[in-house]
């Protein structure tokens, strides 16, 4: 404890308040040697050490108010930030693993020489925060005192980052005091940079030619420099998840990218699922889907307890995408974001009389407004010509799960709950089907999962519309190599009692025309027939890609759901077999998996050639289109 003492007093003179005492109750020497090393290097002109204390929480929210990170809305509670117009998406370019020499993840994931990188980020990182107040918080990724916990340690020139980790993770301070001397935990050091004005006068990251986001997988530490967007900052999120996941291949359990909801059953049964999704393919409405209970809409850890899986969600809030939000479609979002409460808007129109508008919202739009390019109106257009939305299409919301009516109340359960289902979906407009079972779990693991390609969204940086290779929707977080994490994968069932069954989902089918072949809130009939066939009450037809529903099913969950009709035309369009279009697929997965990706495992092409077999078997038995009723 002496060593300990000596290492902080080092920097005691420019700790604010009770934060030295708060600080010498950790007896990890590590947090105190991290905290006092980046204090030297960063050079703040003061810091604040938080605790759990709602105390501590109110002072959070209220630095981002003074600091001009945020600004006062028309609802209590309710506050905007902007990010630069720069700096509204991952930055997938410079986000990069730091490895050191000999250490190759595959071309897919990219690395940086970890001296090299080091050498970098600390240069950008010294003297980053004089003038300004560094923030030291304390959180734990899934639920406290449990086997899914993980410590983790922030340190960030930025009150809305702050602001929003207090309402998006469980606060750790006491769990920190009470570990052990030489206990792990993930470390995140943060600066949001030079700073310039923006609308309403809140203050943005200006410096974003110097964005980076480095990871270091040897220490578990995670660097974000001039940056403030939510998914290049909120460290505990996307960043933690790629250490957590070399953790979990380590150790033996998973981390996924993956919602976790509870389904009601006949009788009020409740069963627990789990679905991967790309950014906006539909993951966090799936997971809000009304008569239903939400554990978790972004990442969660899976462990094998009693030869079945269990899951915890990794957060206790939402970072969600705002864009579409209605009150017809996304009923519990909708009143929750109308209620007085701690939430974050960010990206957002702001309207004169300090109300909020976004893309697609009811009623009419706006005549005028302020949003992240400062003040707007209809037809306004960017440097390139481009016009401006009201707001931007990866606009956000930031609130804690306990402002909604559907929250799980095994939301904070150490032991997590059991998974019975998992599923993984795209956006996909010409080859799977709206919802399909996989025959088994290889299957699912290789024809499902391994094979997930979507289209890209306004969440990341780039091009939109293109369709990507992205094995369980978490090729952008992987911090092992893709052959590595679907080894894990397919050795995750083995030894189960009572695997999941693995399921297929595409809310982005179109016709010849262009036209969706599903409804927005057509998704609770997939999950209800998922429900059902997991516990063997629903029969199925056997396709070439795996089970499909019968219309019957579909018609009468439909009836009994939305009362409304369903008919054998729809159903027909929505659940024929592409044959020509699930080959294009499986050549073009092939041909990653020879070319691309370094290490696949055999099982991944012997399963692939196996599925094309299957399919070019049917095609000569019954044409190029299967209708369900020739099955």
């Amino acid at each position: 404890m002496a060593t300990t003492t000596r290492v902080i007093d080092s920097v005691k003179k420019k700790i604010r308040n009770d934060g030295y005492t708060a600080l010498q109750r950790i007896k990890n020497q590590n947090v105190h040697e991290i905290i006092s090393s980046y204090i030297h290097l960063c050079n703040p002109s003061s810091v604040e050490i938080f605790t759990d204390s709602l105390n501590d929480l109110k002072r959070t929210r209220e630095a981002a108010l003074h600091n001009h990170e945020e600004a006062l809305l028309k609802i209590p509670g309710h506050t905007i930030h902007f990010d630069s117009s720069e700096d509204q998406g991952r930055d997938k370019e410079h986000t990069k693993f730091l490895l050191s020499s000999g250490v190759d993840l595959g071309p897919e994931i990219n690395s940086l020489d970890r001296e090299k990188g080091l050498s970098e980020i600390h240069d950008i990182l010294k003297n980053s925060m004089t003038e300004r107040t560094l923030y030291i918080k304390f959180y734990c990724l899934g639920p406290l005192n449990s086997l899914f916990s993980l410590l983790c340690l922030q340190l960030t020139d930025s009150a809305y980052v702050a602001h929003s980790e207090d309402l998006l993770y469980r606060q750790g301070y006491q769990q920190f005091t009470a570990m052990k001397t030489n206990e792990k935990f993930f470390t995140f050091i943060h600066t949001q940079g030079a700073l310039k004005e923006a609308g309403l006068g809140l203050r943005v990251s200006s410096n974003i030619q110097k964005r980076r986001v480095y990871i270091d997988l040897h220490d578990e530490i995670i660097f974000s420099t001039n940056t403030q967007y939510g998914g290049n900052t909120i460290g505990l999120k996307k960043l933690a998840m790629r250490l957590a996941i070399q953790r979990a291949s380590q150790e033996g359990w998973l981390t996924e990218h993956m919602l976790i909801m509870g389904i009601t059953g006949p009788k009020q049964r409740r069963t627990y699922i789990t679905g991967a999704f790309p950014s906006m393919c539909g993951k966090t409405s799936t997971a809000m889907i009304k008569g239903e209970t939400i554990v978790g809409d972004d990442i969660a850890y899976l462990r094998k307890k009693h030869g079945k899986i269990y899951a915890v969600n990794v957060e206790k809030g939402v970072f969600g995408i705002i864009e579409g939000i209605n009150s017809v479609d996304d009923p519990l979002q909708w009143k929750a974001l109308h209620t007085p409460g701690d939430i974050i808007f960010s990206n957002v129109l702001v309207t004169p009389d300090q109300d909020v508008y976004w893309n697609k919202k009811d009623g009419p739009q706006p005549p005028k407004g302020v949003n992240f390019t400062g003040e707007w109106y209809p037809g306004k257009k960017d440097s390139t010509g481009k016009e401006v939305t009201a707001s931007h299409k990866n606009a956000r919301f930031t609130f804690d799960l306990a402002l909604l009516d559907n929250v799980d109340p095994n939301l904070h359960n150490p032991e997590g709950v059991e998974i019975q289902a998992i599923l993984y979906g795209g956006r996909d407009s010409d080859t799977w089907v709206p919802v399909e079972e996989a025959f088994d779990w290889e299957h699912g693991i290789v024809t499902k999962g391994a094979s997930l390609e979507s289209e890209t969204t306004a969440a990341t940086l780039g091009k939109e519309g293109v369709r990507v290779f992205n094995p369980m929707s978490n090729l952008d977080f992987l911090s092992i190599s893709i052959g590595r994490y679907i080894q894990d994968n397919l050795a995750f069932g083995k030894d189960l009692r009572t695997p999941p069954r693995i399921y297929s989902m595409n809310y982005f089918l179109r016709d010849a025309n262009g036209r969706f072949l599903n409804s927005k809130n057509d998704k609770q009939i997939w999950l209800h027939w998922i429900e059902q066939r997991v516990h063997n009450e629903v029969d199925a037809l056997k396709a070439p890609t795996g089970y499909i529903p019968r219309y019957h099913d579909l018609k009468r969950l439909f009836d009994e759901l939305q009362h409304k009709p369903y008919t054998q035309e729809e159903y027909t369009k929505q659940f024929t077999i592409r044959i020509l279009e699930n080959l294009a697929k499986i050549q073009r997965l092939s041909s990653i998996y020879q070319t691309r990706v370094h290490d696949t495992p055999p099982i991944v092409l012997t399963m692939l050639n196996k599925q094309k077999k299957w399919l070019e078997d049917a095609q000569d038995s019954l044409g190029s289109y299967i209708l369900p009723d020739m099955l």
